[in-house]
């Protein structure tokens, strides 16, 4: 189908939408999908028309520019504003080609974001702290709710694990190309010969699932209470709590222990689980599409070392794009994060572009 074919296609779909909220014998259970769409397409629809209607004017002043009979200024005119008008189209052209580009469906969700030390010991937990206070800052500069889930410290400040959801308008949109390794580079403040250490810590950004994404059934969860452990109130070891739920089926084990309600925590640890498990099965599909995406950014591998943050030279380099920025107090206080994400967020689609 070509791109003149595709647009006259959702032109069409957009119309038809329009006629079939308009029944009256409509079933009102049917609306709310219908509308959806509708909404969705309209911005398309209106860049279409806006790129019709430049062509048409293209269309009129070539006709100006080569009528003989026409005033030699009026058509000098034509002219200068045929070229200054079709400088404009291709700009518009790629826009529309971006709306047209299939949506990530888990795009709009909120997620489960988890962070945990790798190779390197304390080092590589006090790394994991930072990275996660990073991404509470970079949270609150795009209004996010950022709700603490689960924190595990060692005793020098570091998070050997430490899981949060965040909630909000287009959260996995930008967070999901943060998954896989964090290498950190820098010259640890125990270290008394001033040798640079090199260690990794694991990202994780799941979208969270809904009820009606992930079935969970009672007969295949295993649910262990226990007493909490490490720093807490006075309810810490007086109480069985805190909660650990395997998924037999698949083997997949969330622990919560942070609120002193054993419901509460048993809550927590089936959000984590659900999100945990639409991510497989999101994986099991983006793996039978791989083959058909060579070029894309990044595999979401957890094994991938995709950036690495060197304290010494100020830089921050991400792999998959070839980008480095030296401006890694930005960085990691939230506010030159979106020049990485901004960048791969355009080299994925012109990725997507190129395979359509």
């Amino acid at each position: 189908m070509s791109f003149a074919e595709t647009l006259d296609k959702v032109i069409r779909r957009h119309a038809e939408l329009g006629t079939m909220m308009a029944d009256p014998g409509l079933d009102p259970r049917n609306f709310a999908s219908l509308s959806k769409e509708y909404s969705e397409l309209g911005p398309v629809v209106d860049a279409v028309n806006a790129l019709r209607k430049m062509q048409d004017e293209l269309g009129d002043l070539a006709a100006i520019m080569t009528d003989q009979s026409a005033d030699a200024e009026m058509r000098e005119l034509a002219n200068a504003e045929f070229y200054a008008t079709r400088e404009k189209l291709p700009a518009l052209e790629r826009q529309l080609q971006l709306m047209l580009l299939p949506k990530d469906a888990a795009d709009e969700r909120n997620v489960i974001l988890e962070v945990r030390a790798g190779a390197g010991g304390d080092e590589a937990a006090l790394f994991a702290a930072q990275l996660f206070q990073m991404y509470q800052r970079y949270s609150a500069l795009h209004g996010w709710r950022f709700e603490v889930m689960e924190i595990s410290e060692t005793g020098l400040g570091g998070y050997r694990e430490a899981v949060a959801n965040i909630s909000g308008r287009g959260v996995y949109a930008r967070l999901k190309f943060e998954s896989g390794v964090h290498r950190v580079q820098r010259v640890p403040a125990t270290e008394g010969s001033g040798r640079i250490h090199t260690s990794t810590v694991t990202v994780a950004v799941l979208p969270e699932a809904e009820e009606v994404d992930i079935k969970i059934e009672d007969k295949d969860l295993r649910i262990d209470v226990f007493r909490s452990s490490g720093p807490g109130g006075q309810s810490v070891n007086t109480t069985d709590s805190a909660v650990r739920i395997t998924h037999l089926p698949t083997g997949v084990v969330v622990q919560q222990q942070d609120e002193k309600s054993q419901h509460k925590n048993k809550a927590k640890a089936l959000k984590i689980l659900r999100a945990r498990l639409y991510e497989l099965e999101r994986s099991k599909v983006d793996a039978a599409r791989a083959a058909d995406r060579k070029g894309q950014v990044g595999t979401g591998d957890r094994s991938e070392r995709i950036r690495t943050y060197n304290f010494p030279q100020s830089r921050v380099s991400d792999h998959r794009i070839n980008l480095t920025i030296y401006k890694i107090d930005q960085v990691m206080t939230g506010e030159a994060l979106d020049e990485l994400i901004d960048a791969l967020i355009a080299e994925d689609q012109a990725a997507k572009l190129a395979a359509l």
